[in-house]
């Protein structure tokens, strides 16, 4: 596993990771999600530090779009039965390794995008087996700020410029 200092982007899974993993349908048949600004937060602090974000779901959702929209997010999946191929495409249209990406998933059909990542992530409402498989398990739930927890632990591990002085 490389150090927290080596991960030069993030991919992640949406519904269960920026989303609490539910869904509501309004009458007229509209789907609608709940996003964090925790993690709204966490997303732009690791752009502005340079770290890219990825989006990969498995859900062909206009929410994801707008989400990534939001966000300034151009690497987006959707639609995805493959994740780790997602990923794989990710990386190499990124110009990084596996091993600069962590990947932060919530059920099993993130496993194998997991494995393939350098870092291998979860939030604490994950499925038994993906938690088994994280090497780093936020405290918080998914769409309750796991991403901004990620994003956190990360930042904290990249080296810092000297302080200026002022004058």
């Amino acid at each position: 596993m490389p150090a927290p200092s080596a991960i030069k982007a993030i991919a992640m899974d949406v519904d269960g990771v920026l989303t609490d993993g539910t869904f509501w349908w309004g009458p007229d048949g509209q789907e609608w999600k709940r996003f964090s600004f925790r993690d709204v937060m966490g997303i732009s602090q690791a752009q502005k530090a340079g770290i890219l974000i990825a989006l990969i779901s498995g859900e062909n959702s206009a929410l994801v779009d707008r989400f990534a929209a939001k966000m300034n997010i151009a690497a987006i999946f959707k639609g995805c039965k493959d994740k780790e191929l997602a990923l794989k495409e990710f990386a190499a249209g990124s110009g990084l390794p596996l091993e600069a990406i962590a990947f932060m998933g919530d059920d099993i059909n993130d496993l194998d995008a997991m494995k393939a990542a350098g870092l291998s992530a979860a939030p604490a409402d994950a499925h038994p087996s993906v938690l088994g498989q994280a090497a780093f398990v936020a405290k918080n739930f998914g769409g309750r700020g796991a991403v901004r927890e990620l994003v956190d632990h990360l930042l904290q591990a990249q080296p810092r410029a000297p302080n200026l002085k002022r004058k």
